[in-house]
């Protein structure tokens, strides 16, 4: 039997689950970069590779997650078995929809910030434009957003973690199994 890419209403194609797991990898990477850059001195060679890392494992997030909802139109959703509650269905719409916002939302306010800064936009050695005059008020509260939108960042992802492993091991259905790679 030749592996899916596309989703059906059985389980999600192999293109689906490949960027789930992949993006998941970046998130971590891109959050780690930045949480772990403070340990170096401002102005040392090491902080400022730690945030070109930021910027482009966020920047890879943003656009990967165009070809992940491309993904996601492109075939059916797979049913949960038993079906959820409707208010339970309802609850992970808006989580997943919150965490789609954020995975195009924090690039975009991390490449306007730059932009705002008069810095460069880097991704794999390649600069991006500006999107954004140089103004630094603007950076100042851009920024201020990027940093509380990446803080409720960590709240999300957590209750997607616990929500996957309630499905797991309390309720028993096959959502979980639905994202696993197959053998």
């Amino acid at each position: 039997m030749a592996i899916q890419w596309k989703n059906t209403t059985l389980k999600y194609g192999w293109l689906s689950i490949s960027l789930h797991w992949i993006m998941l990898l970046l998130i971590v990477a891109t959050y780690t970069a930045m949480d772990i850059k403070s340990i170096f001195p401002k102005g040392s060679s090491g902080r400022e590779a730690l945030a070109i890392w930021h910027y482009t494992f966020g920047l890879s997030v943003f656009c990967l997650v165009w070809l992940r909802l491309s993904a996601r139109q492109a075939g059916d959703t797979p049913v949960i078995e038993p079906a959820m509650p409707a208010l339970q269905a309802l609850l992970a719409k808006v989580v997943h929809f919150a965490l789609y916002a954020l995975m195009i939302g924090l690039p975009l306010l991390g490449w306007l910030t730059l932009s705002a800064r008069g810095k460069p936009v880097p991704i794999f050695g390649v600069e991006l434009p500006a999107l954004i005059g140089n103004n630094q008020e603007t950076a100042k509260w851009l920024k201020e957003i990027h940093e509380s939108l990446a803080t409720a960042g960590y709240f999300l992802i957590g209750l997607h973690v616990v929500a996957a492993l309630y499905h797991q091991f309390v309720k028993r259905d096959n959502t979980l199994k639905l994202m696993l790679p197959r053998r």
